[in-house]
């Protein structure tokens, strides 16, 4: 299974998504693409497969993925402080990728009815519905 993470700012999200996939040990292969440099190389670090950075990234990943996993802005034009170009959310938004998307309250794009929910809580979510589709 192809995933893909897109990350912004410090990538943050990225790399402790990173670090549960592979403390799972799950068969698959992550590629990590960050809106900026910063963000691309904490998730490399967290140990990505393959890692790339900004907007073409984003495009070509979209079209190779099997799961596309982000912070819900991904999919929201000019979000994330505007570092979710609208080119990179059509293509997120239109790729037959499965999408895996993380509820954040940020950017005046407030997702109701997710409070009271960790990172951790998300993280390990994620990472239990990844085993269920492999």
């Amino acid at each position: 299974m192809k995933l893909l993470i897109v990350d912004a700012q410090g990538g943050g999200l990225g790399k402790q998504m990173i670090q549960a996939l592979k403390k799972e040990e799950l068969s698959c292969e992550i590629t990590a693409v960050g809106t900026n440099s910063t963000a691309t190389a904490n998730m490399l670090k967290a140990g990505a497969d393959h890692a790339a950075t900004g907007e073409n990234a984003v495009l070509v990943g979209c079209r190779k993925a099997d799961v596309i996993i982000g912070p819900i802005g991904i999919v929201i034009a000019d979000s994330l402080y505007g570092e979710i170009t609208p080119a990179m959310a059509v293509a997120i938004g239109q790729s037959q990728a499965v999408k895996l998307l993380i509820p954040m309250n940020q950017c005046d794009n407030i997702v109701v009815g997710i409070s009271g929910f960790s990172m951790n809580q998300v993280v390990g979510d994620i990472v239990e519905r990844l085993k269920e589709m492999s």
